[in-house]
């Protein structure tokens, strides 16, 4: 039988990166996957591969930074397609300005990655707990190495903060939502060849080399590789596991 037959998996970000693997996996695995992305276009690429290769998928126009937007979704996908059961909030972005930079800049970096990174997180949780509540749900958020540590590279000060927040809200929630029998976990990627690093690894080698250099199995990872923790998190082979995150980084956060 399938890991996730019966299950409707709404993820964010899912029009390209980790959120197509993640919603491609969940899609062989018997769920029913609906698909979230600013770019529309995007996400409706993700549903016809799924859907071409026999899976069930609907894809939909999302800016998870707005709450209201969350919620008239939520209540959308309710109507037409049925109760949530697992909800992957993967949605985000990253800037790599050091924090001495401009000040403007600076703090337009702040405000965009928080609204997305942290709260997109926090509204689409919101938004979706009552079905996830119904349906003892699964919640897997997308947190990084930067949840435990600021890289040796420059990089956002933003963006640190954006995913340790992610990993205290996931362990906070798991905490609250225990007892209801709705497990919310994280996985952790390292440096995962996306769309979001794609300038950096095409004109920065060095940069890339910096994080393999650092990383025991010695390569960058794929969106592929996302995948099976993602399972794990979402099917009942993790049924006593909450309140964690799954590290992909490649050994990163051993050396």
């Amino acid at each position: 039988m399938s890991l996730l037959a019966t299950h409707i998996a709404v993820i964010t970000g899912a029009g390209s990166g980790i959120g197509r693997a993640i919603a491609t996996g969940y899609a062989r695995e018997g769920a029913r996957v609906v698909l979230f992305d600013i770019n529309a276009d995007t996400a409706a690429e993700t549903a016809d591969m799924i859907r071409s290769a026999g899976g069930t998928a609907d894809s939909f126009a999302l800016d998870v930074a707005s709450r209201d937007a969350c919620f008239a979704l939520a209540r959308e996908v309710a109507e037409k397609i049925g109760q949530v059961s697992i909800l992957v909030n993967n949605a985000g972005i990253t800037r790599r300005n050091p924090f001495t930079a401009d000040t403007e800049a600076v703090a337009k970096d702040w405000q965009d990655i928080i609204s997305l990174n942290l709260n997109g997180v926090f509204n689409m949780t919101q938004a979706y707990l009552a079905p996830l509540r119904a349906t003892k749900g699964r919640i897997v958020n997308i947190g990084s190495i930067q949840s435990f540590m600021h890289l040796r590279t420059p990089s956002s000060a933003a963006y640190t903060t954006s995913k340790h927040g992610v990993l205290g809200f996931t362990k906070a929630l798991a905490a609250e939502l225990g007892k209801e029998g709705v497990r919310v976990n994280a996985i952790g990627p390292g440096f995962i060849e996306t769309n979001l690093n794609a300038t950096a690894r095409a004109t920065n080698p060095a940069l890339v080399q910096t994080f393999l250099d650092h990383t025991p199995l010695g390569r960058s990872g794929k969106p592929e590789d996302i995948v099976g923790p993602a399972l794990f998190l979402a099917s009942d082979l993790s049924a006593y596991v909450t309140g964690s995150i799954v590290m992909v980084d490649g050994g990163y956060r051993t050396v």
